[in-house]
Formats: C-alpha cells, sequence, structure tokens
C-alpha cells in the first residue's frame, strides 16, 4: 500500500481534472444530485456581461448582481474574470441559480474588501434561508495575497445544488474558510459535486486577521443549523488549519462519495449527526502545514450511525489516529477499507471508551510505527466485531509491544490475519476484558502472538499463532476462563493460572 509521493500527487490530480457524472447517494437516498439542472426552471435569465458587469476583473460586479438577483432568477456568467470586492446576501429566495461558463471570480484582498470580510456569496441564514439554490461553474482565483474568503455561504431549506466550484491559492487572508452548507429542513435535501480548494489554508495566525478566530479556516464546515440531508461528492481539500470537511449538526444527515481530503488539522473529514458515511474517498497525511498537534485523517465526534466503506488512508507521516472515534458514537461499521500509517506513535483506528458497537469487515491495516493497529478502549461500552481483518507493517514494537489492545468485553475475531515482524518486541493481539472469540485465524508475531491478560470467558479456536520469540499464546495467573479448541499453536501455550 505504501506509495512515493509522487503517486500520492497524481492520485490529488486526478480528483482535479474532473468530476463523476450522476454519482449516486452515499445514504441510499435515491435522486439527491440525479435532477437535470435546466434553464427552463427559471422565469428570468441574465447575462450579467449584458447586464453591465465588468467581465476584465477590473470593476467590482457586486452592484450588478444586487439588482438583477432575485426568485425565479438563473444570473449566466460568460468567459471573463469578475470582481467582487463586497458581499451579495439574499435571504427568503426560491429558485435562484449562478452558472459560470469559464467565468473566474477574483475576491479583493483582506483590506479592501467592503463591509463583512467573510463571504462572496451569502445565500439564506438560519433564521431566513431559502429554497432551491443552484450555483455552478466556477473557478475563484485567491492567488493574490491575503484574498482568501468563503466563496459560498448556503442555508437553504431544500433543493441545493452545488457543483464544478474550485477555489485556487492558499486561504491566506484568516477569514472563514471556502464554503459552507446547510440544510436547514429535516426534510430537505442538498447536493455538492467537485468543490474543491486543493492548496488548503494558513493558519490564523499568519494572516490579517490574527487574534480574531480560533486556529483558521475550515474547508467546508456544515454547523449546528443543518438538520436535512447533505451528499459532497467528489470533493477536493487541501489542508487547512481547523478542519477539512466538518458536520458539527447533531441531527442531519451527510454523506462524503468520493474525493482527496488531506493533511487537515483536527481532522481532513470530520463528522457528527444523525447518519454519516464516508465511501469511495482518499484521505492522506504525509505533511503539517499548520504545526497542528494532532491531525486524524477521519475523526467521528458523536451521532448515531456512521458507515466507512472503500476509503483509502494514507498516513505517511501519521500526527494523529487514522481513524478516531469519539465517546458519543453510538455504532460505526468500517468495511473495505485501506489504511497504512508510517513511522511514528500515532496508532491505525481508535475506539474510544464511551463509543458503542463496531463493526470491521475486509479492512486491512498497514502499521510501521510503533502503535496500535487497533486500539480498542472501554468495556461494556458494546460489542465490537471483525470480520476477514489483516495486520501487516514493520513495526518495531518498541514502546508499543501488541499490534491490537482490546480491553472490552464482546469482541470477535474471525478470520483474522495478523503479521508483525518488525522487531522481536513485537507481539499480537492483547485481551484484557471478557467474552471473546478468536476462530478461523493467523497470527504470526516476533514477540507474544495473543496475550490474555486478566480477561475472561476466551475462546479460541480453529486458529494458528506462530511466535519467533516468544509464546504462540501467553495466559496471565489473573485470568478467567480460557478454552482452546482446535489449534496450532507451535511455540506452546504459557498458563500462568
Amino acid at each position: 500500500m505504501q506509495g512515493d509521493s509522487q503517486s500520492r500527487s497524481l492520485g490529488r490530480r486526478s480528483y482535479l481534472k474532473g468530476c463523476l457524472v450522476g454519482v449516486g447517494s452515499t445514504l441510499g437516498i435515491a435522486g439527491i444530485g440525479s435532477a437535470q439542472q435546466t434553464e427552463d426552471q427559471y422565469e428570468t435569465i441574465v447575462d450579467v456581461v449584458d447586464a453591465g458587469a465588468d467581465p476584465t476583473g477590473e470593476t467590482s460586479i457586486t452592484p450588478v448582481l444586487r439588482e438583477h438577483v432575485g426568485d425565479d432568477t438563473l444570473l449566466r456568467f460568460p468567459e471573463g474574470r469578475y470582481a467582487m470586492d463586497s458581499q451579495l446576501r439574499l435571504t427568503g429566495f426560491d429558485n435562484v441559480g449562478f452558472v459560470g461558463d469559464d467565468a473566474t471570480i477574483v475576491p479583493a484582498n483582506y483590506h479592501e474588501f467592503d463591509g463583512p470580510q467573510y463571504r462572496l456569496f451569502r445565500m439564506g441564514t438560519s433564521s431566513n434561508p431559502g429554497r432551491n439554490l443552484r450555483f455552478e461553474g466556477f473557478e475563484v482565483d485567491q492567488t493574490a495575497e491575503e484574498t482568501g474568503i468563503r466563496v459560498l455561504n448556503a442555508e437553504v431549506e431544500d433543493g441545493l445544488y452545488v457543483r464544478n466550484v474550485i477555489v485556487r491559492g492558499s486561504h491566506d487572508a484568516g477569514t472563514w474558510g471556502p464554503g459552507l452548507f446547510n440544510i436547514t429542513d429535516p426534510d430537505g435535501e442538498g447536493y455538492v459535486d467537485c468543490f474543491k480548494a486543493p492548496d488548503g489554508g494558513v493558519h490564523v495566525e499568519d494572516t490579517p486577521n490574527a487574534g480574531n478566530m480560533w486556529k483558521g479556516p475550515t474547508g467546508i464546515h456544515i454547523n449546528n443549523n443543518h438538520q436535512g440531508t447533505l451528499i459532497f461528492a467528489n470533493c477536493v481539500l487541501g489542508g487547512f488549519p481547523g478542519n477539512g470537511l466538518y458536520a458539527s449538526s447533531e441531527n442531519g444527515q451527510v454523506g462524503v462519495d468520493g474525493g482527496w481530503f488531506a493533511n487537515s488539522s483536527t481532522a481532513s473529514i470530520r463528522l457528527s449527526g444523525s447518519h454519516g458515511a464516508i465511501r469511495n474517498a482518499t484521505v492522506i497525511v504525509d505533511e503539517n502545514p499548520n504545526h497542528a498537534p494532532g491531525q486524524h485523517a477521519i475523526r467521528l465526534d458523536r451521532g448515531d450511525t456512521f458507515d466507512i466503506d472503500n476509503v483509502t488512508i494514507h498516513a505517511a507521516e501519521p500526527n494523529g489516529e487514522a481513524i478516531r472515534v469519539m465517546d458519543d458514537v453510538d455504532d460505526v461499521s468500517i468495511e473495505n477499507t485501506d489504511v497504512y500509517v508510517g513511522q511514528g506513535d500515532s496508532s491505525g483506528i481508535r475506539i474510544d471508551r464511551g463509543m458503542g458497537t463496531a463493526s470491521f469487515t475486509d479492512v486491512n491495516v498497514e502499521i510501521d510505527g510503533s502503535a496500535y493497529a487497533f486500539r480498542l478502549l472501554g468495556e461494556d461500552a458494546g460489542e465490537v466485531s471483525f470480520q476477514d481483518v489483516s495486520v501487516t507493517g514493520d513495526a518495531s514494537g518498541t514502546p508499543i509491544q501488541h499490534a491490537v489492545y482490546c480491553e472490552r468485553n464482546d469482541c470477535e475475531f474471525d478470520s483474522f490475519s495478523l503479521e508483525q515482524t518488525g522487531s522481536s518486541e513485537r507481539g499480537g493481539l492483547y485481551l484484557s476484558g471478557s467474552k471473546y472469540l478468536v476462530t478461523n485465524s493467523e497470527f504470526e508475531t516476533s514477540n507474544t502472538s495473543i496475550a490474555i491478560s486478566g480477561a475472561d470467558d476466551v475462546t479460541i479456536e480453529n486458529t494458528e499463532a506462530q511466535s519467533e520469540n516468544g509464546n504462540s499464546v501467553f495466559i496471565s495467573s489473573d485470568s478467567g476462563s480460557v478454552e482452546l479448541e482446535n489449534n496450532e499453536f507451535p511455540d506452546d501455550v504459557r498458563d500462568d493460572r
């Protein structure tokens, strides 16, 4: 799995070159994003250049937009460069569109932007949202110094459609990040396809807005005003000092389908909500542009149910767990997922003590640093199951000896494969709770393959465990019931009870 920097760069560029059409709903809700957006749905169509907008980038177009924006209106932007030095704000609207045809928006810098220095387009508010918003086909040129700004702040009840928006240049003004999206109606839906800010942002203390913000911008934010369903397809985010894609809502649903996310502080993808899903995405941690103390690839904060499926995480320079599931998550399912963790002291996948049930199916973790591939904390918080899971890599076992640490009760390891022979210190599976089943599994380790330390009600069956420098199984003196059936343990069982 471990690739060189060139291959990772090519992966990033492949996401930048184009977008898929007709991506299905990550949350299994048919129709989101599939409706054809046409000019026929608008009563009025305005060519902004014909209406007086300057396509050369010399004069701000915001006054023209204010004059012509309104219900049942599509504003079309022909090819050109369009300067903006103040925000366009519209609330309580219905059926409004902005469509660019090779159109580039050029924001004024932080010092010259008139009025609130945080947004270009503020479409709806939490107290007065709009309905049916289309925003499509724009490049935003933020390559000039101190021009980083929020491109679109969209709060709508239903019918959000955003597609093909790319922000060029690092977000270096210290204002809010490129996008905020909320669906305020619990039955409402929204779709954001190919929203890209590959150059990330800089810490607020290195911007003209120093002292007025914590850490700095987040790439895409979904806040507590979100109540409905949002799908983010094929989005691209570089390293932001806040988070990459951050959903902090307690109630709404958020799905991430495809895309490339890299090197943001706290997490490149961070979700809360009633239901969340991440599928077909690539997450990279290979540099720390904002000198953050922790950079999780994926962090799940709180909510009912989360699904991670067909995700690739490549943490060549780890600085935080590849996946961390926090206390207030009720259930998580991770499947068809590959995780690589390079040298360092960061674990692969961590389940916190208060987190509920979890299942891992067809998950591969390659770990070269001396940390846990899986760290399962808590005792009676909920069942955890492993099916067709593998752990490989060259971890040294110093200071973390065991590759898998499990203090939870009610855990099942079925068809679990573990190979850890990086040094004579590295061991395999450590169990310290109760009610364990290890079945149809294989272990090859330098040190003890399976350590039962104070655990009870343990069954190991149809399993092979080989250790170069230790025992196949070690059972501590304070352990309870252990049943061993139909196993191959060529390096003996040490039972100190």
